[in-house]
């Protein structure tokens, strides 16, 4: 019983993960939030700038305005945030229910957490207002692998400090 607690972190994160994926997009839209707690037209001559295009949309404070292009920030760093957490949580529920050496648990938990950012962008394409788009699978797959770093510098540290 005490091993399927371990599992039921990954499976819950995956929950939030699936009902914010089911989220419409405009009932996402932080910019009214940013605009009513900071100005941030403070910003604009320090990345004015920047301009580039992702999923064939241009990203720029011309095009999006300052909270637009701050919101885009936010939610790439959501990406990478919550792909971050679900390896770990993976990697936890792994190590504390099987056997597997370290580098067998790391790239399992790599390969759950990649194949669940894979199936959450289809389910992006069947949710209304949103779009599939394998740049937030890459997003993800870095904060996936970002997480695997610091397991390993953790690791490494707390190994260190035994010798």
């Amino acid at each position: 019983m005490k091993k399927i607690l371990y599992w039921l972190l990954p499976v819950g994160w995956m929950g939030i993960i699936f009902i914010s994926s089911s989220t419409p997009y405009e009932n996402q839209d932080i910019k009214p939030l940013l605009g009513s707690f900071i100005d941030f037209s403070f910003l604009e001559p320090l990345v004015s700038w920047i301009t580039f295009t992702y999923n064939q949309s241009l990203v720029s404070v011309d095009a999006l305005g300052i909270n637009g292009f701050i919101e885009f920030f936010i939610r790439k760093g959501a990406h990478f945030g919550v792909f971050f957490v679900l390896l770990c949580l993976f990697y936890f529920a792994i190590v504390k229910t099987t056997h597997l050496t370290y580098k067998k648990a790391i790239f399992i938990s790599f390969l759950l957490s990649v194949a669940y950012a894979i199936t959450d962008e289809l389910h992006q394409g069947m949710t209304p207002n949103r779009t599939p788009y394998v740049g937030d699978v890459i997003i993800d797959s870095i904060g996936a692998g970002i997480a695997i770093l610091c397991i390993s510098i953790l690791r490494w540290w707390k190994m260190d400090t035994k010798n």
